[in-house]
């Protein structure tokens, strides 16, 4: 069965060739709300992507390359791996072939840190021509990079927390108070969707650190340190008005040990940047109003900022 499928593609709409056969469904929402039941990836056979007759989970070890963003930008490519890590479950194996158009900013350091911007392990040593890269990865219990061209603020996150690996919504741990803020402050206008606040409001999201933990101690250095690397290379290709870090912990230990919230002396992946308080509930000396103050703000900076 898992022969069936031999590419995913993605435009406005994804499609997805099996044999034959081709079918399309529309524009993936990254919804927690969907059933569990939806991780899995069932193969076209004349009828809908998610055809209930023929379900085919992506085992360990299949044998057959997923390619992805043939014939498309590689400004795609984020969103569509980030539907990939929905349908897949932690531990599976795939063989990823990364194809998107030829264009200047395609390198192996780029596709690598796609899939592990999209929460994917990489396993064993990629392949690469100069129009694509096959990589071995394993899908690990994260948080996907909702990111893309044309932002205008790109929220960076220390780790996702269980409850926003599981949902695939970041900031979605009981008491967060990220989504409150960020509706009062005008910045997205829908509660818990990330891939609305990116495509209608220029709102992206990403994390320094891809692996979950309960508690920030949990994170070594090294992790930091390869974290910060990866979303300052994001960040100087997609170059968004603004960079803003939520939580000043992961700017303090990346950047600046003395920095305090606001804009900073110094940009981010030259981009201007802006440094905020956690909006964890656990955050006693942030209320709601202050949180969305540093919002507004941000959204300010990006206002006047110039790509």
């Amino acid at each position: 069965m898992m022969a069936r499928i031999s590419s995913i593609v993605v435009a406005s709409s994804i499609s997805v060739t099996a044999s034959s056969s081709r079918c399309s469904l529309i524009f993936p929402t990254l919804d927690a709300r969907r059933s569990p039941s939806c991780h899995v990836i069932r193969p076209c056979h004349n009828g809908p992507f998610q055809d209930p007759s023929y379900p085919q989970t992506m085992k360990q070890g299949c044998s057959t390359p997923v390619t992805v963003g043939a014939d498309h930008s590689t400004t795609d490519l984020p969103i569509l791996l980030a539907e990939l890590h929905r349908h897949l479950t932690s531990g599976d194996v795939v063989d990823v072939v990364l194809a998107p158009e030829p264009e200047e900013t395609w390198t192996l350091v780029r596709a690598l840190d796609l899939l592990v911007g999209a929460g994917f392990e990489l396993l064993g040593s990629p392949k690469q021509d100069s129009h694509w890269v096959k990589v071995r990865a394993r899908r690990i219990r994260s948080l996907p990079d909702t990111v893309g061209p044309d932002m205008r603020i790109l929220m960076v996150g220390l780790n996702p927390s269980p409850a926003s690996a599981d949902s695939g919504i970041g900031y979605a741990r009981p008491g967060n108070r990220f989504w409150p803020a960020i509706l009062e402050a005008g910045l997205a206008s829908v509660d818990r969707d990330p891939l609305h606040a990116l495509t209608h409001h220029g709102i992206g999201m990403t994390d320094l650190v891809r692996r979950t933990t309960r508690r920030a101690d949990e994170i070594d250095r090294d992790e930091y340190r390869a974290g910060r690397e990866r979303v300052e290379r994001l960040v100087d290709w997609l170059q968004p008005r603004t960079v803003c870090f939520v939580g000043l912990s992961g700017w303090r230990i990346t950047v600046n040990r003395q920095a305090v919230a606001g804009i900073q002396p110094v940009g981010f992946g030259g981009r201007p940047a802006y440094v905020m308080p956690h909006t964890s509930g656990l955050n006693a000396h942030s209320k709601l109003s202050d949180l969305v103050s540093h919002l507004r703000s941000v959204n300010q900076l990006a206002e006047t900022s110039s790509t």
